[in-house]
C-alpha cells in the first residue's frame, strides 16, 4: 500500500510475438524471461501484487503455468486489445494504482518503479513514466497511473493504436491529463541503446548481461547494468542494427 491505495504491477505477456516468438519464456541466465522480470519486480515496496496479463490464446498456456509454480496471479484477455486486458487485470486484483511494466523489458530495475509510484503521489499525478522521452536505455520502463485514468481512457478511444500501446493516448494527450516524464541521474543517462527483448539479437545480449551481473549481486541495478556496459562496449555490438518498432508496427 502507498498512501492507503493498492499498486499492483501488471506484466504483459504473451507467446506469439511477431518478431521472436516465445520470447518471454526464453532462459535468461538459466531461468525463464518472464520469471527474471517477476523476481526483479517483486523487489519494490510499493507492489502489493503481480498479475501478468496473458490472453486467451491456447498458446500462452506455458505463460499461465509458469505463474502457477511461482505462486503469481495471471489474467487472460484479449490479445489485440491490449489496453481492455491491462485494465481487465488491474480490475481482477481491486488495484487503484496500476504500474505497468511490458513482457520484453527483463531488465527492469525495482528502484525505478519505486521512483515512478513516488512521483505520482508526490506530484499528484495522473501519469508518472520515464519513457515519453528517452533518458534511461530502452528497456527501463516504467509507466504509473491510477485505475481510474485507464478506465477513462477506455471509455474515450477505440483507435487500434491507442488499443494495443495502453497509455499511448495519455502521453498524447497532455491537455487532458496531468502527466509528468521524469529523466534518469546524470550517471544513468544513456538514451540510445537498447536493452528490450525484441529479437535473437536482442536476446543475446540480454543473456550476456544476465550471465556476467548475477554471479556478482542478483538486484543489480540500472547503474550496474550501464558500469558493465560501459566497461565493455564491445557487447552492444550484438544489437546495435535492430530497429526499434514504432507504434504504428502494434
Amino acid at each position: 500500500m502507498y498512501n492507503n491505495k493498492k499498486v499492483v504491477l501488471t506484466i504483459e505477456a504473451r507467446m506469439g510475438s511477431s518478431r521472436l516468438p516465445g520470447k518471454v519464456l526464453m532462459p535468461l541466465a538459466g531461468k525463464p524471461a518472464l520469471e527474471r522480470i517477476i523476481e526483479r519486480v517483486k523487489k519494490s515496496k510499493y507492489v502489493d501484487q503481480v498479475v501478468v496479463a496473458t490472453t486467451v490464446d491456447k498458446r500462452d498456456n506455458p505463460i499461465v503455468e509458469l505463474t502457477n509454480r511461482l505462486g503469481i496471479n495471471y489474467y487472460k484477455g484479449s490479445e489485440e486489445d491490449v489496453l481492455k486486458r491491462v485494465l481487465e487485470a488491474a480490475r481482477s486484483a481491486r488495484a487503484d494504482i496500476i504500474v505497468e511494466i511490458t513482457g520484453d523489458c527483463p531488465l527492469v530495475d525495482w528502484r525505478l518503479i519505486n521512483r515512478g509510484v513516488e512521483e505520482l503521489f508526490e506530484k499528484s499525478l495522473d501519469y508518472s513514466a520515464n519513457n515519453i522521452e528517452f533518458s534511461y536505455p530502452d528497456g527501463f520502463d516504467v509507466r504509473v497511473f491510477p485505475t481510474k485514468i485507464l478506465e477513462k481512457v477506455d471509455k474515450l478511444t477505440d483507435d487500434p493504436i491507442d488499443r494495443v500501446h495502453v497509455t499511448y493516448y495519455i502521453y498524447n494527450h497532455p491537455e487532458q491529463f496531468k502527466i509528468y516524464n521524469w529523466v534518469a541521474p546524470k550517471e544513468h543517462y544513456w538514451s540510445d541503446i537498447r536493452l528490450t527483448l525484441d529479437e535473437k539479437a536482442d536476446y543475446e545480449l540480454l543473456n550476456s548481461i544476465f550471465e556476467r551481473l548475477l554471479p556478482h549481486d542478483e538486484d543489480f541495478s540500472v547503474g550496474d547494468v550501464i558500469n558493465l556496459l560501459k566497461k565493455n562496449p564491445e557487447l552492444l555490438d550484438v544489437n546495435k542494427y535492430v530497429k526499434a518498432k514504432n507504434p504504428q508496427e502494434g
